[in-house]
């Protein structure tokens, strides 16, 4: 894994190069999350590719770069990191959760050999009388809360992660690395709390559940093969997934170019993280 430095309006982007393979794969991670996130499935990898995940502003390594925030911006940032490490149309695009929305924004502008949704990029609509907050709230539950708060340790933090419902029974090395990466002890005196900034997910988190149109057009826009991958399993480890059976069947029937896969016995984090369901992702990466 080589690191490098991006420069995008108000700073730069930490991202992260995966293999040594001249085919390359840009990558987009989650909401809350960071480029570690990409680590499993990046050496799931054949050895002629390689995976490139930026930290997003707000997040990791990039948690220094300002808003303003809201998908397009990070869809802008994407084309940056594509220009910089020389992608072209033999190159794939994919993103995980809310990475899945920004890759649909930038491959509506931008010509891949394919573009892979993981877990992600079809629209939520909010119901009626919905306060977008209050959604947020209830979608993201504990990876909200982990923002909030300062940990002890960095130990603390793991644990923190370790009792949480998606990774019991599911913990390995990547995970962990994943976990450490995040944990910013900055003037702390010892103490560490998460490197993702709170109002960069909630504004991102309100942008998502009230642009669905900019989502939808985006996703009609795809010229590239299009492929969907979800879990059945939702952020806490529930049966239902994030994306409900009946937006995927209205989608699948408005994009019948799309293919769709639902990945067995996964949740909307081990679907990346857990190395047989990585796999899975990618041999769709990777499979022309």
């Amino acid at each position: 894994m080589k690191f490098d430095d991006v420069a995008v309006p108000g700073g730069h982007l930490r991202i992260a190069r995966f293999g040594e393979g001249p085919r390359l794969i840009i990558a987009a991670h989650g909401i809350s999350a960071s480029l570690m996130a990409w680590r499993t499935v990046a050496d799931a990898l054949p050895p002629e590719w390689s995976l490139i995940a930026p930290d997003l502003r707000g997040r990791g390594h990039s948690t220094d770069v300002p808003g303003p925030y809201g998908l397009p911006r990070h869809a802008e940032d994407l084309e940056l990191i594509a220009q910089h490490v020389g992608a072209d149309e033999t190159s794939v695009l994919t993103g995980h959760s809310m990475g899945a929305y920004i890759a649909a924004l930038h491959g509506a502008r931008r010509r891949y050999a394919r573009v892979v949704l993981v877990d992600g990029g079809l629209p939520l609509p909010l119901p009626p009388g919905v306060d977008p907050d209050a959604a947020l709230e209830a979608a993201l539950g504990p990876a909200l809360a982990r923002l909030r708060l300062t940990y002890p340790s960095v130990d603390a933090y793991l644990d923190f992660f370790r009792a949480h419902p998606a990774f019991a029974g599911h913990w390995t090395p990547d995970v962990e690395e994943y976990v450490r990466y995040d944990a910013d002890g900055d003037g702390l005196g010892g103490a560490v709390r998460s490197r993702a900034r709170e109002d960069a997910v909630r504004h991102d988190g309100r942008w998502l559940r009230t642009e669905v149109d900019m989502i939808g057009s985006a996703l009609d826009a795809i010229e590239s093969p299009l492929t969907l991958l979800r879990a059945p399993r939702d952020l806490l480890n529930e049966e239902g997934g994030l994306l409900p059976d009946d937006i995927t069947a209205t989608w699948m029937e408005r994009l019948p170019r799309m293919r769709h896969e639902l990945v067995e016995d996964c949740n909307h984090y081990t679907i990346i993280f857990e190395p047989r369901r990585a796999a899975v992702v990618a041999d769709h990466l990777t499979t022309d």
